[in-house]
């Protein structure tokens, strides 16, 4: 834990950097091909929405022996094709089916009052119709809308445009591969699965806000100094925020891990498997997106503004002057607390020699040494 802790010490003060901006083609292609596999599940397997959705029937079982299996197989031996089966609490059983007949309802019924040892007075059932599943669907659309254009005007105000559109790119990316994973894994699609969606866009906004937060602050001023790139700065707004994210996301992954895998698999519970997959698996996307989509897509952008490109002639030219290859991440100004990135290029500008960096002021300026009090008397 301490060498983990000494590395992000590391990363933040620029002693240890990684150019995850520099690779931004590498990422492109990974998120790429993730993207290319979710629209195949999509397109070609589909999402396996729930009766929800679709409308169907369902059957609840009041037993304490009957097993998932046991309903499985008294449904199919009805002549009716089963569409899930999940225990609910301890004592109940669900068995879910698309839309049946009378007869073909009493039929199920009676098979599962064989099977679980029950009465069939004791086993109720109630038709699904697709409406509720519609009006669902169309609130969730419409407060996704909603939410996408408030968070276009709240990022454009607090921070630009650009970084909009950025974080706007990696929930898009989010969403499209999380659907994908579920439409290739087959995990049924219920209203738990669409709250859980909804849920994982601010986990992933809330962690790209933190390094544009960061980025910003790097490139106050950037103009004024001719040391760094913008996505030199930004990349050490990465590294800086980098732990912070892989953190924040370990924490978050852990409990719902531990729902997926001990209250769905283990319990059987059928409602927490819905909503913790989506969770976990957009939590880990938009951990990834946030740091290997959001900012070098900022970058990209940023750097083909007229004044970003003067920029980058500038840097390269001065270090060609000096026959330098490129920062000294040592160097780079971290944790400037607010001050510009010119101030803080500025004040990093060479090393110092040891005979005069005792003769520095506060404000980095060299004085002259003064010659002691016996020298001057003489």
């Amino acid at each position: 834990m301490s060498r983990f802790s000494d590395l992000g010490g590391k990363l933040y003060r620029g002693e240890v950097s990684y150019d995850i901006v520099g690779h931004r083609k590498l990422w492109y292609s990974v998120s790429a091909a993730l993207i290319l596999l979710a629209l195949v599940g999509l397109l070609v397997r589909g999402l396996n929405l729930g009766i929800e959705f679709k409308g169907g029937a369902e059957f609840y079982v009041p037993s304490t022996s009957c097993t998932i299996q046991d309903a499985r197989d008294a449904v199919g031996s009805a002549g009716v094709e089963v569409a899930a089966v999940t225990e609910i609490g301890s004592e109940n059983i669900r068995a879910q089916t698309p839309t049946v007949t009378q007869e073909e309802g009493q039929a199920v019924v009676a098979a599962l009052a064989t099977a679980c040892d029950v009465s069939a007075d004791q086993i109720s059932s109630r038709d699904v119709g697709p409406t509720w599943g519609g009006e669902i669907t169309r609130t969730a659309l419409i407060g996704l809308a909603v939410f996408l254009a408030a968070l276009s005007v709240f990022l454009t105000i607090y921070f630009q445009w650009k970084m909009a559109v950025a974080a706007l790119i990696a929930l898009v990316h989010d969403i499209v591969i999380t659907a994908g994973v579920y439409a290739l894994v087959g995990f049924e699609v219920t209203p738990a699965t669409v709250i859980g969606l909804l849920t994982i866009l601010g986990f992933s906004l809330y962690d790209t806000v933190v390094v544009f937060d960061k980025v910003r602050e790097n490139t106050k001023g950037i103009t004024g100094q001719s040391r760094y790139t913008y996505s030199e700065l930004a990349n050490l707004a990465l590294n800086q925020t980098i732990i912070r994210s892989i953190n924040t996301s370990i924490v978050a992954l852990l409990p719902v891990a531990s729902i997926l895998f001990v209250g769905a698999f283990l319990l059987g519970a059928g409602a927490l498997k819905d909503l913790a997959l989506v969770l976990l698996i957009g939590t880990a996307i938009g951990t990834y997106s946030s740091i290997f989509v959001a900012t070098p897509a900022l970058c990209q952008m940023k750097e083909r503004e007229p004044a970003m490109k003067a920029l980058t002639a500038r840097v390269l030219k001065r270090r060609a002057a000096r026959g330098e290859a490129g920062p000294a991440m040592a160097e780079v100004p971290s944790g400037t607390g607010g001050a510009s990135a010119a101030e803080a290029a500025g004040g990093l500008a060479a090393p110092v020699d040891r005979k005069h960096r005792q003769n520095r002021d506060v404000s980095g300026r060299v004085q002259p040494k003064r010659s002691t009090r016996s020298k001057r008397r003489s």
